[in-house]
Formats: structure tokens, C-alpha cells, sequence
């Protein structure tokens, strides 16, 4: 690149910034929301060449947040990286006031735009982003779970709450690349059971199926937790009544429908916080967070041959994944027949600590660390790919605790193929 080249590539992005800062968020009377700038830009460091090695899209205490968590990034059609996450007013505790915030990146996330607000709590609490590019009209179609500010999620459990209290599932679309997004749309009596509890979208990206009959549909891994038997003694907050579901849309996020239900609540696979990736075969791949059960490990698999309407068989461990703690995890398979299957999430068993990169090229059966991002503490992630040549990787991480931050890693492919 000339130097003529990147003062243009510069100022493109300047440009991008400034049109950016003066956007508002009043948009009651056309059900529209339009990003509210509230900060300047990240930062990236080290610059290397025509791009960079990471950048910090988000830092706890900054720009009217305690805290930033639950990251979710998605490139558009037109090469927009969007990094999602939840604002957290008051504390990093998952209750109370949240937002769902984000940033933009024209750049492959060297640099940011200013931070805005796709869904505003207003003191209760939205958060879970699970976005998706919808391939037949680029549109980028956003899910998010929602509870009042004012209950647990150990009360919903329970089912002290009320409906209105409880959690909701709604839905969001922007057609330009996530300037402006859709007010939320409640899509709760579509997606959620009667007697279901709690419920989670994602986190973190959802996909478009590329094959198949199913070809177009957009497929989004989700969790619940069950009310106890009549009779049991149980209180329902117990882990074994979490299970993981399937959530799927065939014209766009208009309307949903269910997918599979994972419905043991035996205790043994607690199948939590899913991801879902589609092979070259056209098969999806299911990663879970284990929430407790009694078998050994702490990531649970499995696979759908029918655009997620059905599992091929219950969840089970994955073996070659011991080594991540009880977290959530991301899952990304790159393109090209022989390209390996991602799968991204701390490394050290016992605490958050040491994200790490895993490559498979089984189509989930095994799993092998390819890289190690740091030795930090470090606990959700997202993976995108950027190029053919580049992935990227947007995860919490920090010196003291795994919440301090939210960074953006850029990874070259060549590093993580063995």
C-alpha cells in the first residue's frame, strides 16, 4: 500500500467516525434505533503493516459502564466487523440496568467507531446478542433475551416471577450494516415452551445455513431450564434442568420456530450455552457448556443432519476439551472443503484463564490446541472469520479478573492450521 493509499484508507475511516458521532437514539415515533454515540474511538495496538494484532473495543468503567460482557461479532456483506456486547450500568453482576451496546469496525477491527446502544434496558435487563447475517437480503438480524432489572436469575428459576418479569426473547434487524437497527420485536410466544424458566439466546453469533434443503435459514443455539415434575421436591434451580434448544427461521427473522429441545434434566449433561457451526458436509456441529453435570468434562457436543430440527444423538462429553473450564465457548467453521473447524475458550480447567484457540479437523470429533492467545485471566468469546488468510476473535479477558475488558484479537489462518 502506498502512502498516498493508507492517508486515504485513514481518512475514510475519520470520515466513517465523524458521521458517526452525531447520530441520536430518538426513535420511539419511527420504531427505528439509531446508534447514540457515547465515546470516541477504541484503541488498536500494535499497528503491524496494513493491520493490526488487537484492538480493545471495550473497557470496564469507561463511557457510563461498570462493565462490558457477553461478546458477539459478525463481518456484513459489505465487510462491516460488528462487535456486540452487554453494557453493564451497575456492577458486573448479569442483573440489574444492561444494555446491548456496539461498535463497528470498517478495518477488520483495528479501529472502532463511537459506541452505541441497539437495545437500552432502561433498568431492566437486556443482553444475550446472537446476530446473524440474513445471505438473501444482507440484513443483519439480532436475537436478545430480556428480563426485568428487579429478579435473579436463580428467581426465575425458581419461578418466583412474574410473566412480564420473566424472560423474553425478542429480535431486531438493521439493513445497513447496524447504523440504525429495528426496535425490539417480542418473538416470545414463538420460541419459548410454557414451561420454561429461564432462557438465553446464543451468546454469541448465530449462522445462515450455506447447504442443503435448508440453504438460507438462519439457525440460532439457545438454552432454557425447565420447571421440576409435579410432586418433586426440587426447586427448579437446580443445573439439571438446563437444557440446550434450537431456535430457526426460514424467511429472514420474520417468524421462528423450535428446533431441537435437549430435555434429559437428568443430571448427568447439563447442556448450557451453545454454539453452532455448519460443516462442509452440511451438518451442524453443536458445542455446550457442561452447567455442572455429573459426568466428567466440562464441553458437551453433538450434531444435526436436518438444519437443527433434530440432534443425531443426546449431547455428550467432548473429551478433547477438558481443558476448558465451565464457560461459554465459540465455535467457527472456515470456509473451503478441507478447512479446519474452530472452537475458542479459556484453557486452565479450574478458573477463566488462558484463551485459547482449538482446531479440529474431524468435524468436531477431536479437538487440538492450535495457539494460545495469553496467559491472562479470560472467560466469553466470539470467533468471525475476516478473510481467507485472517479469523478474528473478540473475548473478555484482564490482568486481575477476566471482566476488565473486551479485546479484539486478529489471527492469522497459516497459525492455526498445525
Amino acid at each position: 500500500m502506498t502512502s498516498m493509499s493508507r492517508m486515504l484508507a485513514f481518512a475514510a475511516t475519520a470520515g466513517l467516525l465523524t458521521s458517526l458521532t452525531g447520530l441520536t437514539s430518538l426513535t420511539s415515533l419511527t420504531s427505528l434505533t439509531t446508534l447514540a454515540a457515547t465515546g470516541g474511538t477504541a484503541s488498536a495496538a500494535p499497528l503491524a503493516g496494513r493491520g493490526c494484532t488487537s484492538s480493545v473495543p471495550y473497557t470496564a468503567g469507561q463511557e457510563g459502564y461498570d462493565t462490558y460482557r457477553i461478546p458477539a461479532t459478525v463481518m456484513t456483506r459489505a465487510g462491516m466487523l460488528l462487535a456486540f456486547a452487554e453494557g453493564r450500568h451497575s456492577g458486573a453482576g448479569d442483573t440489574g440496568n444492561i444494555d446491548v451496546v456496539l461498535r463497528r469496525s470498517s478495518d477488520g477491527g483495528c479501529t472502532w467507531s463511537p459506541l452505541g446502544v441497539v437495545a437500552s434496558g432502561g433498568g431492566d435487563t437486556r443482553g444475550n446478542p446472537a446476530p446473524v447475517v440474513d445471505p438473501r437480503t444482507g440484513r443483519i438480524v439480532l436475537l436478545t433475551s430480556y428480563n426485568s432489572g428487579a429478579v435473579t436469575e436463580a428467581q426465575i428459576m425458581r419461578g418466583e416471577v412474574t410473566a412480564e418479569q420473566s424472560r423474553r426473547v425478542f429480535v431486531q434487524t438493521s439493513r445497513d450494516d447496524g447504523r440504525h437497527f429495528t426496535a425490539p420485536r417480542d418473538i416470545t410466544a414463538q420460541t419459548k415452551l410454557p414451561g420454561w424458566r429461564w432462557y438465553a439466546t446464543g451468546p454469541g453469533h448465530a449462522i445462515a445455513l450455506r447447504h442443503g434443503p435448508h440453504a438460507g435459514r438462519l439457525v440460532v443455539p439457545a438454552n432454557h431450564s425447565a420447571a421440576p415434575p409435579t410432586g418433586s421436591a426440587d426447586t427448579g434451580q437446580e443445573p439439571k434442568y438446563y437444557g440446550a434448544h434450537a431456535l430457526y427461521s426460514d424467511d429472514g427473522g420474520i417468524t421462528w420456530r423450535l428446533g431441537f429441545v435437549d430435555d434429559s434434566y437428568d443430571g448427568v449433561d447439563n447442556a448450557n450455552e451453545s454454539s453452532v457451526a455448519e460443516l462442509p458436509d452440511g451438518r451442524l456441529y453443536f458445542t455446550s457448556r457442561d452447567q455442572n453435570g455429573t459426568s466428567p468434562g466440562n464441553r458437551l457436543d453433538s450434531y444435526s443432519g436436518d438444519g437443527a430440527e433434530t440432534l443425531d444423538r443426546p449431547f455428550a462429553v467432548q473429551p478433547t476439551l477438558n481443558d476448558v473450564p465451565v464457560v461459554q465457548g465459540s465455535v467457527l467453521q472456515l470456509t473451503g472443503r478441507f478447512a479446519p473447524l474452530l472452537f475458542s475458550g479459556p484453557s486452565v480447567p479450574t478458573v477463566r484463564q488462558s484463551m485459547a484457540v482449538w482446531r479440529s479437523t474431524t468435524a468436531g470429533a477431536t479437538f487440538v490446541k492450535a495457539a494460545t492467545l495469553s496467559t491472562q485471566r479470560a472467560a466469553y468469546s466470539d470467533l468471525v472469520q475476516l478473510s481467507t488468510s485472517r479469523v478474528g476473535i473478540l473475548y473478555e479477558t484482564g490482568v486481575t479478573g477476566p471482566y476488565e475488558s473486551v479485546e479484539f484479537r486478529r489471527l492469522p489462518v497459516s497459525g492455526l492450521l498445525g
